[in-house]
């Protein structure tokens, strides 16, 4: 008995063994025109294993024997997928045809980066965004690109959100979506909290570092940032979406689209809803969105006509903690619509201390292929954004709102509590357009935009203790403000040798911005500016590339600029050095870069009465710094992902008022740039359905504002998060149901991502004045969490 069960045993074993047989499989992978695509995921399907290609196109993977699918991801909507039947090692090329090139892609290529180009980026797929798409914004899910850094005034990640790329604040990413400009164009920032959960409509984005390609919309002076909304599917699909976590968070929305009709022809849409408590008090958010898109198609042509917005109302949260003692003893402490009693004690809050603003959308786009070598791209957009924020305002003068005192009960009255909305209405419209050749080893790229914003700004009384002279909703002041932005460049990309490649790119801007506000003056300013850009890339072998660039930037002051006087135009050179290794298994992309600056408006630490950040024009000053980023594939079921920025940031000659004489402080370090940003993604694929990831960022010290004070400084952080994904797949009806956790902060790390500076002079009693400073903080939220669920049909 025991010789027959060895017997079968090994009988079983040698079956497994033989079954067990692999093969490989190898090829390459390039585009209609023959080149060959690099960086392209080559999976496996139903196992844990994968490759990517190399810059020569190549891949290579170990399969078993017998039927197989094997999945190529690139940046498209949909995975191409090649079944195959493996009896030993086979070569299977894939050349793509023109219908899987989808022309959704045009709508962003002419300012994308690819690995030919001299540039420094990074890309983001929906596919890697929805494991941590539970409703947080989308600069917290950028939050482990390399060199970015996120902060969140609500604390939690859901309200208003920001993020700096190389210590650049928001306002220099330059952002677009389908190259449609959205920064605002007189702020220069991005309010994400206008298009919450914008994410989940996103089908890939690219961070680029530096000044980057030419774009539409204001230069980059610390990146570019374009997004891809959602392409067209061939297939009808519908989803539901929900998540809830900490501080009362709830994400809920829908999906679908009709796939194409007739071949030609597809709708899609999104519509959602958060709400949030945050972390801090009262810093509470009801956000709704919604995403509509209708398409026709064929082999040649894409029009898609897109329109969508957002609503958001949030609690007031920008004025952080100033007490020291506080943030230590009650760190989600608010002090927005605090009310004061008669000895200056808090008695209680207003309770409609929001900001509540709409924004809509509207993206038409016609891309037309002619023959094999031209591709166009033409759109119109519009954007109208039009809201207020209100806040409780105690014992104002009557001055500030152009009232005449009054006599009550005897006594003369020339102050009141009152109720004030401060509203933005805007309009954002006008054109880009683009026109791509290919042909051989040669590339042209042409293109430009002409857009034209209309705002006007007024504050209303809304109620008042004592009205004056008043009536209902007087407009206290009325300004308007007129910017027009125009662009055009052309870029070459051309292969002198099979391995080097030179790119040209060229640009001119024109800018005029008017306004008439109480904080900015009498503004008619017009700007021309001329940015070239020029680099080499050089293929050293089928893993290796370098390449080395420059690129000149130019921007325009931005309103709030204006009001602490004249402020000069900024000019940037950037100097990029990088190496780019792609291997099966390995890909790495490291860099050096050298960004100098002349009259760069850095941010000063301070805000105005309304949040937003100060700046002004420093003179020179620069930031030199390394990049490293990797993605390497440990065995069949690990993924590692790290990435680390160092870099020196430095005013030259800092000139500072102190205690009433200027002085020269020599350098010193530039506000918000830390010095070291690190970052690290490991993900397990125990199997084909489940995935488990663990995503640490550390970010080291930084000053708050330009003259290295101690009081200034924010300490170092580190934060790890923990992320959870598993999917079921039932037959019938539902295609599958995904449910998705997130841990935030496991180790409940109470941390500081942002704050503010400030400096005053004060009488010293000698005819002189005393310099002292203040110093907020944004305190973000320790351990928390996030589960949602996602159901498609």
């Amino acid at each position: 008995m025991k010789s027959l069960f060895v017997f079968l045993l090994a009988m079983l074993l040698s079956a497994t063994a033989m079954s067990a047989q692999e093969y490989k499989v190898y090829g390459t992978f390039s585009d209609p025109e023959g080149n060959p695509m690099p960086g392209v995921t080559v999976m496996l399907r139903n196992a844990n294993r994968g490759t990517q290609t190399n810059f020569e196109g190549y891949y290579e993977l170990t399969v078993p024997e017998g039927e197989q699918v094997l999945v190529y991801r690139f940046l498209a909507p949909d995975a191409l997928e090649k079944r195959i039947d493996v009896s030993g090692d086979m070569r299977l090329d894939i050349n793509l045809e023109e219908e899987d090139i989808l022309l959704d892609e045009v709508l962003v290529s002419a300012i994308r980066a690819n690995p030919e180009n001299p540039v420094t980026f990074s890309n983001l797929t929906a596919e890697e965004i929805k494991p941590r798409n539970l409703g947080q914004d989308i600069p917290i899910l950028m939050n482990y690109m390399p060199a970015v850094v996120t902060t969140s005034d609500a604390g939690a990640g859901v309200g208003y959100t920001g993020i700096r790329v190389r210590g650049s604040d928001a306002t220099r990413v330059n952002v677009t979506i389908n190259g449609i400009p959205y920064n605002d164009a007189e702020s220069h920032g991005t309010f994400w909290v206008n298009m919450p959960d914008f994410a989940t409509s996103v089908e890939n984005l690219q961070l680029q570092r530096g000044v980057g390609t030419s774009t539409n919309g204001a230069g980059a002076f610390g990146a570019s940032l374009n997004l891809l909304t959602d392409g067209v599917k061939d297939e009808a699909y519908a989803q539901v979406n929900g998540s809830a976590g900490s501080f009362n968070t709830l994400r809920t929305n829908i999906k679908f689209g009709t796939g194409l009709m007739n071949d030609h022809f597809s709708v899609s849409g999104r519509l959602s809803r958060i709400q949030s408590d945050g972390y801090i008090d009262r810093a509470s958010s009801d956000l709704e969105s919604y995403f509509l898109q209708a398409a026709y198609k064929d082999e040649n042509t894409l029009v898609k006509a897109l329109l969508f917005g957002g609503h958001e109302i949030t609690y007031q949260a920008w004025y952080g903690i100033e007490d020291e003692e506080l943030l230590r003893t009650n760190r989600t402490f608010n002090i927005a619509g605090a009310i004061y009693g008669d000895n200056g004690e808090i008695v209680d809050f207003y309770d409609n201390e929001v900001d509540n603003y709409k924004q809509d959308h509207f993206q038409l786009h016609w891309n037309q292929e002619f023959g094999q070598h031209w591709n166009t791209n033409l759109a119109v957009h519009y954007t109208y954004g039009r809201g207020f924020f209100e806040q409780f305002r105690q014992d104002d003068d009557f001055a500030t709102y152009g009232l005449e005192p009054l006599t009550v009960n005897g006594s003369l009255v020339n102050t009141t509590d009152l109720i004030r909305r401060r509203w933005l209405d805007n309009d954002f419209y006008g054109t880009t357009f683009s026109a791509i050749y290919e042909q051989n080893n040669f590339e042209l790229i042409l293109g430009g935009a002409y857009n034209i914003y209309e705002g006007d700004h007024f504050g209303e009384i809304i109620w008042a203790r004592f009205a004056s002279d008043s009536e209902y909703r007087d407009r206290y002041y009325n300004d308007d403000s007129r910017k027009t932005d125009l662009n055009t460049y052309a870029k070459v990309n051309m292969k002198l040798t099979d391995g080097l490649s030179l790119y040209g790119d060229l640009q001119f801007r024109k800018v005029n911005y008017e306004a008439n506000g109480e904080d900015t003056g009498l503004v008619d300013d017009e700007f021309n500016f001329l940015n070239p850009k020029v680099g080499l890339t050089y293929r050293m072998n089928a893993s290796n590339q370098l390449y080395l660039s420059y690129a000149r930037g130019s921007r325009e002051p931005n309103r709030n600029d204006y009001e602490s006087g004249s402020p000069k135009p900024e000019f940037l050179n950037d100097y990029e050095l990088g190496w780019r290794f792609y291997n099966q298994k390995l890909r790495i992309n490291a860099n050096a870069y050298y960004m100098r600056y002349k009259d760069q408006l850095v941010l000063t630490g301070a805000l105005n009465d309304v949040g937003a950040p100060l700046r002004e024009n420093v003179g020179d000053s620069y930031r030199l710094g390394l990049e490293l980023d990797a993605s390497l594939m440990l065995g069949s079921n690990f993924v590692w992902q790290p990435n680390l920025a160092l870099s020196s940031n430095k005013n030259i000659d800092y000139i500072f008022s102190r205690d009433g004489e200027l002085v020269n402080l020599g350098n010193t370090n530039i506000s918000y740039s830390p010095e070291v940003v690190a970052g690290n993604v490991i993900t397990w694929l125990p199997g084909e359905r489940t995935q488990i990831s663990v995503l640490t960022k550390y970010v080291s010290e930084q000053y708050l504002g330009n003259i290295d004070a101690p009081s200034s400084k924010l300490d170092a952080y580190t934060t790890t998060d923990l992320n959870l994904q598993y999917e079921i797949r039932p037959e019938g009806f539902i295609r599958s149901v995904v449910f998705s956790g997130l841990l935030n902060n496991v180790f409940d790390a109470k941390y500081i991502s942002n704050g503010y500076y400030y400096t005053f002079d004060i009488p010293d009693g000698n005819n002189g004045v005393t310099t002292l400073d203040g110093t907020g903080y944004y305190p973000q939220a320790g351990i928390n969490f996030l589960l949602g669920a996602s159901i498609s049909f």
